[in-house]
């Protein structure tokens, strides 16, 4: 039923889906990278999981899926792919300035694997974005070294770099089908949720002991079994 959404929704279907197209799901599009965005993100959250003890239920549940779906998305790889990874981290090493923060491709890591994300040349924008009227001494100096840093450095003209080679649409299909969570833009969107609820309960250190202990019983309402019958025993032949 995904599937045909998505196939109902492109124009023209081909061997790979194009970015941004509706996906057929109201509001969702295709996205343009999901196999590294979804490594990334489970990667991220494997490394905010180590931050829970060893003994959380929470942390063994969430790590035995994250992993499952990370291991899924790692066996589907595009074609080129291991020609485009060794000379990414070519490139990587070789020119490290070029992949620092602030810089057009930031290198990020998460549980062990390389990533380049695009900057965000909007922050870039605001960031050299000065305000009109009088100043402060303080507002000066922050202009003046801001100016002192200068814009991002153009590196195109040093190595062009290139994307993670496209996954094919029956790639995207095969990995949709393993997991089962729907299309590739929702597991996403879940991952990403995932996310988030792991960095807010690691914040919240929410495996600590209360510190108000409630009061023996307060649960036993919300047991289970507690207010409905037990199952039917079976008539006697």
């Amino acid at each position: 039923m995904r599937n045909t959404l998505r196939c109902l929704a492109a124009v023209k279907p081909g061997r790979y889906l194009e970015a941004g197209n509706p996906t057929g799901l109201t509001g969702l599009f295709t996205h343009p990278a999901p196999r590294s965005t979804l490594l990334y993100i489970y990667g991220t959250t494997l490394d905010k999981l180590k931050a829970f003890p060893d003994h959380s239920v929470y942390r063994q549940s969430t790590e035995a899926l994250t992993k499952h779906r990370m291991r899924i998305i790692e066996s589907i790889k595009p074609e080129g792919y291991e020609e485009w990874a060794k000379n990414a981290a070519e490139k990587i090493e070789k020119y490290p300035e070029a992949f620092r923060p602030g810089e057009k491709y930031v290198h990020l890591s998460a549980s062990g694997q390389d990533f380049v994300k695009i900057g965000d040349q909007e922050d870039e924008d605001q960031e050299w974005a000065l305000s009109e009227g009088t100043r402060s001494s303080e507002e000066k100096a922050a202009e003046v070294a801001l100016l002192k840093k200068g814009r991002r450095k153009d590196y195109s003209d040093v190595f062009n770099w290139e994307p993670e080679p496209s996954l094919e649409a029956s790639q995207i299909s095969e990995a949709e089908n393993q997991i089962g969570g729907g299309l590739i833009e929702e597991v996403i969107q879940v991952a990403e949720g995932e996310l988030k609820l792991v960095e807010t309960m690691a914040e919240s250190e929410v495996w600590e002991e209360l510190e108000e202990k409630p009061p023996q019983g307060q649960w036993d309402y919300f047991a289970r079994d507690q207010h409905t019958p037990g199952t039917q025993e079976p008539p006697n032949k």
